[in-house]
């Protein structure tokens, strides 16, 4: 092994955090640092690809971002120095309800008020300006992308993926268009899928309202009563549903009842789907209400009454109350049932209603046609897809298998919306067959493009009807493997996608997916499904889902709740290596807090490596070979650090960055900082300034994924001209020392320097004589060299150390109920002196107290001549 032997730059003054990072982040993607190099040639072995989320554009950069992308940098960091070439690209996901509303919120506009083109428009140059921002801002985190393999899923090289993703499905079968109850969302006027929604507490009230049957039972029954926290659904009312076994209410069976208000009559029918256990026992299907009243109107081929439009307003069918909201209609519709005998009962009501997660408005069921991917049938084996991936951490996966074992519908893909990539599709306006783009036209535009054919290839017509729907969002962002990878229409053959219809096979399938939790039924599943069906294969073989940034008390930010802490501020008053530093002080997978102290100790530790780096420069002007024998100490630490690298490289192949980063901190700033290097001050030897060379070129490696501005500054000024970023990841070298024997010398050392500060005694004064009770190996010399002792002797036996009672401790909580008035005597004796303790007890005044009822503090004594510090592994005697 040798030193570089160049001369080096030395480091002046203190870190500059601000003009270091702005020019190491400018220097980085001006001179491509971090493009891929890899081709279709390559090994992929060699590769390790990550296939990062795109950020929606909504919004600004948020906590959240910082993190999730901070933790992707730390992966591709480590493994560009550890395994090869790595692919980190980056994109936007600018297509679809979320930029739509951003659009709409920053402009002051309705989608609806423009031509979809002009729409469109106005969304890509909204679109654009965030993009910029936010790469802007990304640069800013010095995130180790490759700003050459950017893409945007509004971009016509996506929108060909997308579209031909479409395509390849259609024609497997796994896709199909079907007027049916669609979950709709009245605010953005769409529908949307399952996973599209989520919980949310709404207050509102309880109706019992009486139902009179259109001719009375046979024991004479003429009515009954339904509980229900929708009202406005009535006029939506198709039948009432009893249970079979419900023997109260077996008897309305067969009959016929009277909506109240809107007159028209439903039949009531018995099913055993009904829940005995809610309400009266008695329901109304409402077309539609909930999921219930979908099955039955499937089941019992009911008739479709629609009192509800796409903008949640009451229709022609409510009467009077058209025209209304539905919140308006449920208000005026139970005050006119109130008024007409019919609101039997009203309470105070809170439940759990679905909303749309990205408005959070009440979601409702529309008949419509819409295009699905069949998903269902394949449960299982996007189960098994899950399976054969590895999770960090495991306990994600039962997130995803939960979201799986509870689908109930299949995927819904089309939205109605303006902005978004096209369905390739038109139909037939004589028989409604619908006509397929070809693959070589991919992207098209079925408003503005003519279909590929003159004539309806199933009767022949010849005027066709463009489809207006747009991709649901999550259709185009589940491709990123496949867009990353370059699967394009002109290289794809026939069939199953094979490794030769990708620009990038070695890349897939992708060694990291990385993400947040609160996506895995989103990005993650739905990217399962379409590279599954696409492929055959899994997309990744790791997942790491990270948690959620919290406030200080633990709560989720919102901008509701004001508690917010935008991450402009944070970069404005910390360094980014300090951040970076906070965002590895969780394990990955848990929510976590934003604190300040985190970031205040990530940038001490910035200075401490920056002052420590400046000694060791100092201590070793010149470079130096490795020496034919190392001193102990020396060769001590090296073995040391072989340890700490091996720890290391585990921790960061298994995505555990708290433990990396703080059994690195640990080992640099105690035992080199505050034990070797204070030992080195006072060696000059050439084995010496190698172990502090070979030891600092090591930190700068090791810390390189975590703070990567310091560590390249550090490198280029201290170590060469290229980037630390592109060495290659150290590894063990194979020292071997008395590791133990080590730790002790540095506990020795720390032990004097302590004595000599409780003495008032210069670092540098002299000690007369040291007896050291402990195994120093080959390190005395250097203990008495640092430390400046005149005689030190390690010594095998032990010390004469006396060990005596210092204090004894009764519990008094059980001895006192169970000795009463002897606890005085008790306390006499052990004041005095007059007991004794054995593995029996406690024996005073009479007395045997078990080993529960008391604790014995020990204190040990030299009686020796000198004064005596104890260690962990040693007993020190100062003699002065």
């Amino acid at each position: 092994m040798s030193a570089d032997t160049e001369p080096r730059d030395g480091l002046d003054g203190e870190y500059d955090a601000e003009a270091t990072e702005s020019k190491w982040q400018e220097h980085w993607v001006e001179n491509e640092t971090y493009a891929y190099g890899g081709d279709a040639e390559t090994d992929p072995n060699t590769v390790y690809s990550i296939d990062t989320p795109p950020p929606t554009v909504s919004g600004s950069l948020h906590m959240g971002h910082m993190y999730g992308q901070a933790l992707q940098d730390f992966a591709a960091r480590f493994h560009r120095m550890a395994d090869g070439d790595v692919l980190f690209p980056f994109g936007y996901d600018d297509n679809g309800i979320a930029s739509e509303r951003l659009t709409e919120q920053e402009l002051g506009i309705r989608h609806g008020d423009f031509s979809r083109r002009e729409f469109q428009q106005k969304c890509r140059e909204v679109c654009r300006e965030y993009e910029a921002e936010f790469t802007e801002k990304m640069q800013g985190l010095g995130i180790s992308i490759d700003w050459d393999r950017t893409y945007k899923t509004i971009s016509p090289e996506v929108q060909r993926v997308s579209q031909l993703s479409f395509l390849d499905l259609y024609e497997q079968g796994r896709e199909y268009r079907k007027q049916a109850p669609a979950i709709w969302c009245p605010d953005c006027e769409t529908a949307i899928s399952q996973v599209e929604q989520e919980d949310a507490e709404r207050h509102t009230h309880f109706n019992d309202v009486r139902f009179d049957l259109t001719e009375p039972t046979e024991g004479g029954r003429d009515s009954f009563v339904i509980g229900t926290t929708r009202p406005e659904l009535l006029p939506a009312c198709v039948a009432v549903f009893v249970h079979p076994d419900d023997d109260e209410n077996r008897d309305l069976i067969g009959k016929e009842a009277e909506v109240p208000l809107f007159g028209h009559t439903v039949p009531i029918i018995e099913d055993d789907r009904v829940d005995l256990e809610t309400g009266t026992g008695v329901v109304m299907c409402c077309t539609f209400g909930d999921q219930n009243d979908i099955e039955w109107y499937q089941a019992h081929d009911l008739p479709l009454r629609v009192a509800i439009d796409e903008s949640a307003t009451m229709t022609e069918l409510a009467g009077d109350y058209e025209g209304m909201s539905t919140h308006e209609a449920r208000e005026a519709i139970a005050e006119d049932l109130d008024a007409a005998g019919h609101l039997v009962d009203r309470e105070e009501h809170t439940h759990t209603v679905q909303v749309h997660e990205r408005c959070e408005t009440d979601v409702e069921f529309r008949v419509s046609e819409q295009w699905y991917v069949e998903i269902l049938d394949h449960k299982e084996e996007y189960l098994e897809a899950g399976r054969e991936m590895d999770w960090y951490p495991e306990k994600m996966f039962t997130r995803y298998e939960h979201w799986i074992e509870g689908l109930e519908w299949d995927w819904l893909i089309s939205r109605q919306r303006d902005s978004g990539i096209p369905f390739p599709v038109w139909y037939c306006e004589d028989c409604g067959q619908e006509v397929m783009a070809d693959r070589e036209d991919l992207p098209v535009d079925p408003l503005a493009d003519d279909p590929p054919v003159d004539a309806c290839p199933e009767c022949g017509g010849g005027e066709f009807e463009p489809e207006n729907d747009v991709f649901d969002t999550w259709a185009t962002s589940s491709l990123t493997p496949l867009i990353n990878a370059g699967w394009d229409p002109e290289t794809l053959g026939d069939g199953e996608l094979a490794g030769g219809d990708l620009a990038n096979p070695e890349l897939y399938p992708f060694d990291l997916r990385p993400q947040a939790h609160d996506i895995i039924s989103f990005w993650l599943f739905h990217t399962v499904v379409k590279c599954y069906e696409h492929t055959g294969e899994v997309p990744f073989d790791t997942v790491m889902i990270h948690g959620h940034v919290l406030d200080e008390n633990r709560e989720k930010m919102s901008k509701s709740k004001g508690n917010i802490v935008a991450p402009e501020d944070v970069v404005a008053e910390y360094p980014v290596d300090a951040i970076r530093y906070w965002a590895a002080s969780t394990a990955v997978g848990d929510d976590f807090p934003f604190l300040d102290k985190d970031i205040v100790a990530g940038e001490k530790l910035l200075r401490k490596l920056w002052n420590a780096s400046k000694l060791v420069d100092q201590l070793t002007p010149d470079a130096v070979d490795e020496p034919a024998e190392l001193d102990p100490i020396d060769e001590w630490l090296l073995a040391e650090l072989d340890a700490v690298v091996e720890d290391l490289t585990a921790h960061f192949r298994e995505y555990e960055f708290a433990k990396a980063r703080d059994r690195l901190r640990t080992f640099f700033w105690n035992t080199f900082c505050d034990d070797y290097l204070e030992i080195a001050k006072n060696r000059d030897t050439d084995s010496t300034a190698y172990a502090l060379l070979t030891a600092h070129r090591t930190f700068c490696k090791l810390f390189a994924p975590l703070l990567p501005h310091v560590t390249e500054e550090l490198w280029r000024t201290m170590h060469g001209d290229g980037s630390v970023h592109t060495t290659d990841w150290p590894e063990p070298r194979g020292y071997e020392a008395d590791l133990a024997a080590g730790e002790t010398a540095m506990e020795v050392v720390s032990a004097l320097r302590k004595y000599k500060t409780d003495h008032q005694l210069a670092l540098n004064a002299d000690l007369d004589s040291v007896e050291v009770y402990g195994d120093l190996g080959g390190m005395a010399d250097a203990v008495a060299e640092v430390m400046h002792v005149d005689d030190l002797t390690a010594v095998d036996e032990e010390p004469d150390i006396t060990t005596e009672i210092a204090s004894v401790d009764l519990d008094y909580s059980t001895v006192g109920p169970q000795y009463g008035e002897k606890v005085g005597e008790i306390d006499a004796g052990i004041e005095a002196g007059e007991f004794e303790v054995d593995d029996d007890g406690l024996h005073v005044a009479g007395e045997t107290l078990g080993p529960d009822l008391f604790e014995v503090e020990r204190e040990r004594t030299y009686s020796g001549d000198g004064e005596m510090i104890e260690t962990e592994s040693a007993v020190v005697v100062v003699r002065n």
